[in-house]
């Protein structure tokens, strides 16, 4: 069964399980991007590159090339369980882009149930490491987040940044729901971003879509989770 827990300081969560239920779960993630036959569509090859990154840690979980533990079972039989850590932002811009894409390619019952696993795990390991900044939090789970963004991307790349700049622990998780903010279509922080990236767009003479984040001097590799 897949489970997921905060991590240490909160700076996100450990999605754990069996290499059958990480394999599962890449193959209904992977259902439902990358399909040429749906190009056209405003908006899919961004929401395309943010659930990208979300299956490569998943499928590299599931390789046992980040996490490892052993779990006892029954008969005192120890099996092997395979993680990987994700950042609080990075997986709800991720389940966004999933549940909006859901809704162009055909679902059964399997791929909803194993996304609603994945909401209940997420809220229980929010709401686990601080009560209070959890709560506010969790409402980006269901609906909080604008799906329709054509540039999701680029927004969840520049609150994860700044989140990740918190440094972790609490304090800095409280501040997460007000961060969030700028994922919430017509919000002030949602308009200025999207002003900001237009803005860019315009002076470096290509598309929003192609902007990268400015973000060379962060040390992600120092990051304590």
């Amino acid at each position: 069964m897949i489970y997921i827990i905060p991590t240490k300081r909160g700076v996100g969560c450990e999605l754990w399980g069996t290499y059958e239920d990480l394999f599962n779960l890449y193959e209904v993630i992977g259902k439902f991007w990358n399909d040429q036959n749906q190009a056209n569509i405003k908006g899919l090859e961004n929401r395309d590159q943010l659930i990208s990154g979300f299956s490569y840690e998943i499928r590299k979980a599931k390789d046992g090339s980040r996490l490892t533990r052993t779990h006892s079972h029954f008969f005192h039989e120890s099996i092997p369980y395979f993680g990987v850590q994700i950042s609080w932002v990075h997986f709800l811009f991720s389940l966004t882009a999933i549940k909006f894409n859901m809704r162009i390619y055909e679902t059964n019952k399997f791929d909803v149930s194993t996304i609603l696993q994945l909401e209940f795990w997420l809220e229980r390991a929010m709401v686990s490491f601080d009560q209070t900044g959890g709560e506010k939090l969790a409402g980006y789970i269901s609906d909080g987040i604008y799906a329709g963004n054509p540039y999701l991307y680029q927004f969840m790349r520049s609150i994860n940044l700044d989140f990740f700049k918190l440094g972790g622990g609490k304090i800095a998780f409280r501040k997460l729901p007000q961060l969030m903010q700028r994922s919430v279509y017509l919000t002030e922080e949602y308009n200025e971003y999207l002003s900001f990236l237009t803005g860019e767009a315009k002076r470096l003479n290509c598309k929003i879509d192609d902007l990268e984040l400015s973000d060379e001097e962060f040390d992600y590799e120092g990051i304590k989770w």
